[in-house]
């Protein structure tokens, strides 16, 4: 059902540009498509190196396509959507044929999508939708609805709500206003939860319980800022937690809010133990995985985005070589000006047991990075 909300709130780009302080330019190979189509010069656009998966999924598709002999331009925008489209516009004069772009606020970038189509390049969404143009040719993200459905019905299995139990103390967080992605995380996962918050087997002492899911946006921590959760928590906790009430269960779309989250938490002086509160999460990042291993979080959900920058990767060689352009969707993702072929990926669910196996193993991280 709330696959459907896709029309809204910004996601994709990321840019290239030369001015930026904290640009990173590298070039190599380049030169026409064999076969007809176009020629393989990239821009790439991630939004910040603040978090540690912007870092790999830009780094790592920038290899990718130079070991294939592509002129490669990677660029970071420090989060500031001025910046992002500067290097965007400096990409195309440039010469970028493709653009890949992450958006920090897609629903700014229709201008400079209209310089890009003026230059015959293709516009790649990665992970966060554009919204607003027309000029975005395709999208490539996980399923982003399922990646809060997996976190609702991760609440829901533990607290055993499905067979009547509670009442549970549920504080809600969702993503940065600004991020399309934030409303379908929220969306899966209150789909979940909401029915529980109706019949009282979930309770928000705090009152952030949103009445629908179109309502998201009220309880948005800004730019996914770990030290602003941490102060959202702390303001929760003092107000509403006084005479030995306890926290049980925080649904956090993020790793990067449950960092902040869960600091809060020791603070007010939760232990990890039998009746630590459950912690949702998602991306993997090497702190979140040591909280798991630490009795601090729950569970994350992992994308792998080495899987993304495949399918990116994928989609680029087609583009380059004049073949048709692989997608498994095309109805979902409307924003605002068409709907936008996509290639949905699919997330899943890690937990303390699943470390090794799932994150260690398939060589996502290392051991060492996570403190075994």
């Amino acid at each position: 059902m709330l696959k459907k909300i896709l029309t809204g709130a910004a996601i994709a780009a990321l840019a290239v540009g030369l001015g930026a302080c904290s640009a990173e330019r590298t070039t190599s190979g380049g030169g026409d498509a064999s076969g007809g189509g176009t020629e393989c010069n990239v821009g790439i656009a991630m939004p910040t190196r603040s978090l540690e998966r912007w870092i790999n999924d830009g780094e790592q598709l920038q290899k990718k396509l130079q070991d294939a002999g592509c002129t490669v331009d990677l660029q970071y925008a420090d989060n500031k959507t001025d910046q992002q489209i500067s290097q965007i516009q400096n990409q195309i004069s440039g010469g970028a044929k493709i653009l890949v772009i992450a958006a920090i606020d897609g629903s700014t970038l229709g201008p400079v999508l209209q310089e890009a189509k003026a230059q015959n390049a293709t516009v790649i969404a990665y992970d966060r939708l554009i919204n607003g143009s027309e000029n975005v040719d395709y999208y490539a993200t996980f399923d982003n609805y399922k990646v809060g459905t997996l976190q609702g019905q991760y609440i829901e299995t533990q607290l055993g709500l499905k067979d009547g139990k509670g009442p549970f103390n549920l504080e809600p967080f969702a993503g940065s206003p600004d991020d399309n992605n934030a409303k379908f995380f929220f969306a899966g996962a209150w789909d979940v939860l909401k029915p529980y918050v109706d019949k009282g087997q979930l309770v928000v002492p705090s009152g952030k319980s949103p009445a629908n899911d179109d309502a998201w946006a009220s309880i948005g921590i800004q730019g996914w800022a770990s030290d602003k959760a941490q102060a959202e928590m702390d303001n929760r906790l003092s107000s509403f937690y006084g005479d030995g009430k306890k926290v049980n269960v925080v649904l956090s779309p993020n790793d990067s809010l449950a960092i902040g989250i869960e600091a809060s938490l020791k603070s007010a002086g939760y232990i990890p133990g039998a009746d630590y509160p459950i912690i949702t999460g998602q991306d993997a990042d090497k702190a979140n995985v040591k909280a798991i291993l630490d009795g601090a979080q729950a569970m994350t959900v992992w994308k792998d985005t080495r899987a993304l920058g495949d399918r990116v990767f994928t989609m680029i060689q087609e583009i380059k070589d004049g073949k048709t352009v692989e997608v498994n969707d095309e109805k979902t993702y409307d924003n605002g000006k068409k709907v936008v072929p996509s290639y949905l990926l699919t997330p899943e669910v890690v937990t303390k047991d699943d470390v090794q196996s799932k994150l260690i193993d398939s060589g996502f991280l290392k051991a060492s990075d996570v403190g075994l």
